[in-house]
């Protein structure tokens, strides 16, 4: 099931897996845009590139009889070490020029979470994440003790300067030189860039989800979005479904919306897809919120939605190829694995 309106460009698509299925792996590299704007060929064939490869990267772990957090950490490291999304390499830069980073990781069995916030030296922020969740009695570590925690136990750390890319100089400059001489909400180009995040079904029947960002282009010096906060972003539980969200993290906080998905379903024994509808479309957008997600049941059924034209995502199974889709208007389900 799929819609793309004409005018909303709404996406609510559904991906259903047979019951033999042993685990799903589904991501999304980030929503945005109010209208389909095409990428640079090029640009366009390598998200889709690495989308296919962080499919494969997770899946691999799967298919070893791997946990679902750790198939997250493989595939999302890989959109993290890519400059073509929000996260890791490729990071928004804040308003003093500087990535900082969140993500969090949640297990759908005993919902043990993970997070970090404001992180500007992790070179994968989904690894610090996961450590802190497996490492510590904590949820959340923020800036500089997050990136202290980080070096004590080991995980790669780089320069700052990494994180710093001449696309996102670019993106930055646009949007501060915008923020001076017009008050215009027209779409720019680094508004196709995205947050990533993952659900998993793994082959022990347990759920799991992640997120990780650079937040919004220019924010604020310390905004901290919904990526990093479990229930908002992020969410996993084995009696409900897991969600990983991407979009305007104030209204995803505000909403706590990948928790009010699982809890509609969970509570309301509401389908999943009328969960993620209910939510993105009838509360969020009405509010002036906008993004998508990516989201899974305990059975496997895989939906994804998304309340903008370009919502760059992927699914991969023990029984089916990577599909991967780009925009709104295209349909996982209908994708080959050449594409």
């Amino acid at each position: 099931m799929a819609t793309a309106a004409a005018e909303t460009q709404h996406l609510l698509e559904r991906v259903e897996s047979p019951e033999t299925v042993q685990w799903v792996i589904a991501l999304h590299g980030g929503a945005g845009g109010a209208q389909r704007q095409s990428l640079p060929e090029q640009t366009e064939q390598g998200v889709r590139r690495d989308l296919r490869l962080a499919l494969q990267k997770g899946a691999a772990v799967l298919a070893d009889g791997g946990r679902g957090p750790d198939a997250i950490v493989a595939a999302l490291s890989v959109l993290e070490d890519s400059p073509r999304f929000n996260a890791g390499r490729g990071a928004a830069l804040d308003e003093h020029g500087a990535a900082r980073h969140d993500a969090s990781i949640m297990r759908g069995e005993d919902r043990g979470s993970g997070a970090i916030a404001g992180s500007s030296r992790i070179k994968n922020p989904i690894v610090g994440a996961q450590a802190v969740m497996n490492q510590t009695a904590n949820v959340l570590l923020n800036g500089a003790g997050a990136d202290w925690f980080a070096q004590q136990s080991g995980l790669a750390l780089v320069d700052p300067r990494y994180f710093v890319t001449d696309d996102r100089l670019k993106a930055l400059s646009r949007v501060q030189q915008r923020a001076q001489t017009t008050q215009s909400n027209d779409i720019l180009p680094d508004d196709l860039y995205g947050t990533v995040g993952a659900v998993v079904l793994d082959s022990h029947g347990n759920l799991a989800a992640g997120t990780s960002t650079g937040g919004r282009t220019n924010k604020r010096f310390g905004r901290i979005g919904d990526s990093p906060i479990v229930g908002a972003g992020t969410y996993a539980s084995n009696e409900s479904c897991a969600v990983s969200a991407t979009g305007h993290g104030e209204y995803f906080i505000r909403w706590t919306v990948a928790r009010d998905i699982c809890a509609r379903v969970e509570f309301a024994r509401s389908t999943l897809d009328r969960a993620v509808a209910t939510v993105l479309f009838e509360q969020l957008l009405a509010a002036g919120g906008t993004g998508g997600v990516v989201s899974i049941l305990p059975g496997g059924l895989v939906v994804f939605g998304a309340s903008t034209a370009n919502m760059r995502r992927g699914v991969m199974t023990s029984g089916a190829p990577a599909r991967v889709a780009v925009y709104s208007d295209e349909l996982v389900t209908v994708l080959s694995d050449t594409n």
